[in-house]
């Protein structure tokens, strides 16, 4: 597996370039925009918000609603959010998600004709956002609007709106929505996306390649433990494609099997109801509780299909091998019999089979290879392969790298309590082409000389 990201380029014979060191402090003229969808809660995508932060610190924020409270503002560095006339109703912003039919007509509202980059962080309709020649627009892709293409049935049904006037009403506006999506693709000049998953649907549905770039995983807040306990976990919002009822009828299979179930959410209740002797709802936990029970699991069991998967690395951090439905981003993640084990469908004979087969092997996998492997995936390294990249298309596009380099900050920077800024559970043409494998930082400025070379 590849340890992080892979492009495609047009020449080779590279020079060695670093991150950049401690530039930040310098003035720039350069104007950088970040284009988020909305702002409700610091979650996975709110994570990769803030360490894009990191590197550009002077960057202004844009998002359609602001919801974050005065003391937990710290992964966006106290910065005033600039938002759309949503934000202006405190009824709208409380229920935003429901004017999702009038988002695309938001986001087109914001006005960064002034800035040189933006960069967009876009589940939904950031990459929506309208630039001009002159700019160039970078989207980390976390994944194309599910609830309108492949997943559209999937969320219709779990909305009770497979039928009856509502139905069609809600079918009408995701038709709307697909249009829209697949046409503004076009106003971003590159993709980066979080796995080669996510890489695959935006293939399928913008007729676009994207560079992989792994999202941040908070792996520092993990430690190794290589003592394990006599039971299995699990931790996860309770919402139906998370599976987590799957993986509890399938300890009703195993009764000599004990599982821990930690999260809350819709479905807790009708989960529970269903739950053997053996398996123990433990609702949600704060962090500590979380990572001790992560720690000490004899393995981590996870039955959805992610775009990428933050839990099972937050496992494998630990020293737990994970136990992982083998499609989707699990895929990238865990690696077969070095930190987990894989089973082939979503169905409690399948999961019962590989944990049977887990038993047989649970000796044979070792908590520090398990750790060294997760470790690939942390902040610093989603922070280098990201600058890389940005700075990567901005040189091929012909503009001055220095300019890129002196509004970037270093690495080294950093905040001291960057990890604890916000302690927040989040359960909740054709060229003949050189492929490379940027594993660590350096290489990136003549890679981009390269290209720029080669296109120019």
């Amino acid at each position: 597996m590849r340890e992080v990201m892979e492009m495609d380029l047009s020449a080779s014979g590279m020079q060695t370039g670093d991150f950049p060191k401690a530039a930040y402090q310098q003035k720039s003229a350069l104007r950088v925009a970040i284009v988020h969808d909305w702002l409700p809660v610091y979650g996975g995508a709110e994570r990769v918000l803030e360490q894009i932060l990191r590197i550009f610190p002077q960057a202004d924020v844009f998002s359609t609603i602001d919801l974050i409270k005065d003391g937990e503002r710290g992964f966006l560095r106290n910065k005033p959010v600039v938002t759309s006339f949503l934000q202006k109703n405190e009824w709208v912003r409380r229920h935003y998600r429901l004017f999702l039919p009038i988002m695309p007509l938001a986001v087109e509202q914001f006005d960064l004709a002034s800035y040189e980059l933006v960069i967009s962080s876009s589940c939904s309709i950031a990459k929506g956002v309208i630039t001009g020649p002159g700019q160039l627009h970078v989207c980390y892709c976390h994944s194309p609007m599910r609830y309108a293409w492949d997943m559209q049935n999937r969320y219709l049904t779990e909305s009770k709106l497979t039928r009856g006037p509502a139905s069609w009403l809600a079918r009408s506006f995701l038709h709307f929505l697909r249009m829209w999506d697949a046409q503004t693709h076009q106003r971003v000049d590159h993709f980066l996306t979080n796995s080669e998953f996510v890489r695959g649907r935006i293939r399928k549905f913008y007729g676009r390649d994207a560079s992989v770039v792994y999202p941040p995983v908070g792996v520092d807040k993990f430690p190794l433990c290589s003592e394990k306990e006599d039971y299995y976990v699990t931790a996860s919002r309770m919402v139906p494609y998370k599976m987590v009822g799957l993986i509890v009828e399938a300890f009703a299979h195993l009764p000599g099997r004990e599982l821990r179930v930690i999260g809350d959410g819709p479905e807790f209740e009708a989960i529970k109801r269903r739950a053997t002797p053996n398996v123990k709802m433990m609702g949600y936990q704060p962090a500590q509780v979380l990572t001790a029970q992560l720690q000490r699991a004899k393995a981590f069991v996870f039955a959805a299909e992610e775009d990428f998967g933050i839990a099972p690395l937050e496992a494998q951090a630990c020293g737990t091998p994970v136990i992982a439905f083998g499609k989707g981003g699990a895929l990238e993640t865990v690696v077969s019999e070095k930190t987990g084990l894989f089973f082939g469908e979503q169905t409690v004979q399948s999961l019962c089979n590989a944990i049977e087969l887990f038993e047989e092997s649970a000796e044979s996998f070792e908590p520090a290879e398990i750790r060294e492997h997760a470790l690939k995936f942390s902040d610093r390294k989603f922070r280098e392969n990201f600058y890389q990249a940005v700075a990567l298309k901005w040189s091929a596009s012909g503009r001055d790298a220095g300019v890129l380099e002196r509004s970037a900050s270093s690495d080294a920077e950093g905040f001291q309590n960057d990890e604890a800024a916000n302690e927040i559970d989040v359960r909740g043409g054709k060229k003949k082409s050189t492929r490379l494998v940027f594993s660590r930082p350096g290489g990136w400025a003549k890679a981009a000389a390269a290209v720029r070379a080669a296109l120019f």
